[in-house]
């Protein structure tokens, strides 16, 4: 990390990197889409029309509630999971900040290479 960057980004982009690292994995993935596009599933709802078993389900779950990108909710003996989208949200600002960076850094070369 550069000196430059403020500390306000450098805490973000710490915060963010366990988001971006359970978002890294193709299953995890899926599942954040299934709980994006289904809202609170239960692990049997998850793994239909999927080779992946519910032990592998629930594993992958745990990661993506210890990012923050998933809650449990009981529901009578059943655990719900659903999509939390907070933690998501500050990714994507950090991104996006990032983005606004990579775009400053090229415009000032282009200014170089112009000049």
């Amino acid at each position: 990390m550069s000196p430059r960057t403020k500390p306000q980004l450098q805490g973000s982009l710490q915060r963010s990197a366990p988001v971006f690292a359970a978002l890294g994995d193709e299953a995890r993935l899926r599942l954040v889409a299934l709980l994006c596009a289904g809202g609170a599933m239960s692990i049997a709802q998850l793994t239909e029309g999927s080779q992946i078993t519910r032990q592998g389900v629930t594993k992958h779950l745990l990661v993506l509630a210890e990012a923050g990108l998933v809650n449990d909710v009981k529901a009578g003996r059943e655990r719900m999971w659903e999509f939390a989208p907070s933690r998501l949200e500050e990714a994507r600002r950090s991104l996006d900040h990032v983005a606004r960076q990579w775009d400053d850094a090229l415009l000032r070369l282009k200014r170089i290479v112009e000049d």
